[in-house]
């Protein structure tokens, strides 16, 4: 039998509970599910005794994060005030363990702590909606994107809460196939589980900390006209910019085009409905401004490494 993979987890001060709830919980069903100890996991803190999270809980840890023993992958899983808590001591621990070859990832704003310890950059990277604006000021260099995780770099980051779950059972998947991981997110009464590719979904106003009334009005505009959609120079005029405005605030805020932030809401769109009614492909091609259905599956497809077939039949 395959030696079980080992993850420690890092936790740091004032860690958030629930990715670290939907981080372990996969992990341990995986094994009941299975018969088998597939995963094997710890915990570390600063003082090797215990770890208090943002919700006042504490955590009984195994390890002090300066003498972590060998593990498969150690996860750093931070939450609110992580620059108040990315010390010096913290990020000479990782630096260690980077040096040594362990395999690193970061949960929810975990990814704050391996910017800062320079690991980051030129990598694609996730961390919680919140920590966005900031983090693109301190971190220019990183390449940070929207995803709810990010599993195809050397260090895969989970932008928090449920996208943890989501990370998990992609790795359960990529580890052991793709029935025992429907089997876990059964169990776990979890049916929505989402690709790396998808976006985090939270109000306008929170998701880009927008104080730019052009920039918000022009995302509106295009939230307005999914099924028809309009020129990026249309909005613009209508939102009272210039193109060239609009390409800036996007850049800005956003970090890519008004063209591809618009194609990215479409899609956004389409997958919403392909998992959640009965259209056809072509209905919702047409609902999502696409001009054919063989338009939108091969966009589709490459936004999301599957065609909205077979999407959709992973659900049956």
């Amino acid at each position: 039998m395959a030696k079980p993979q080992h993850f420690i987890f890092l936790l740091v001060h004032d860690f958030t509970h629930i990715a670290f709830s939907c981080a372990v919980e996969p992990l341990r069903i995986a094994n009941l599910v299975s018969g088998k100890e597939l995963y094997t996991w710890s915990y570390a803190s600063e003082n090797g005794e215990t770890a208090t999270c943002s919700n006042g809980s504490v955590t009984l840890v195994h390890h002090k994060q300066d003498a972590l023993p060998d593990c498969d992958r150690l996860f750093v899983l931070s939450g609110i005030r992580v620059q108040d808590h990315t010390d010096k001591s913290l990020l000479a621990c990782l630096r260690r363990e980077r040096a040594r070859g362990t395999k690193i990832g970061a949960l929810c704003s975990g990814a704050y702590v391996l910017a800062k310890a320079g690991f980051l950059t030129g990598i694609q990277t996730a961390i919680h909606w919140e920590f966005h604006d900031g983090f693109m000021e301190e971190f220019p260099q990183v390449n940070l994107v929207r995803n709810v995780f990010v599993s195809d770099e050397k260090i895969i980051t989970a932008s928090g809460g449920t996208a943890t779950a989501d990370l998990m059972l992609h790795m359960i998947e990529r580890d052991h196939g793709y029935d025992l991981s429907v089997a876990v997110s059964d169990q776990m009464v979890y049916n929505a589980v989402r690709d790396a590719t998808a976006e985090q979904r939270v109000s306008l106003q929170s998701r880009h900390g927008m104080r730019n009334k052009h920039l918000a009005r022009a995302i509106q505009k295009m939230h307005e006209t999914i099924e028809y959609p309009i020129s990026p120079t249309l909005i613009a005029e209508e939102v009272g910019i210039s193109t060239r405005q609009m390409e800036r605030l996007f850049g800005k805020f956003l970090n890519c085009s008004p063209k591809k932030y618009y194609v990215e809401i479409r899609l956004e769109r389409a997958r919403h409905l392909l998992l959640q009614t009965e259209g056809s492909v072509t209905e919702i091609s047409l609902a999502c401004g696409f001009e054919s259905a063989g338009h939108f599956s091969r966009v589709y497809r490459s936004a999301f490494g599957v065609t909205p077939s077979v999407q959709r039949s992973r659900l049956s």
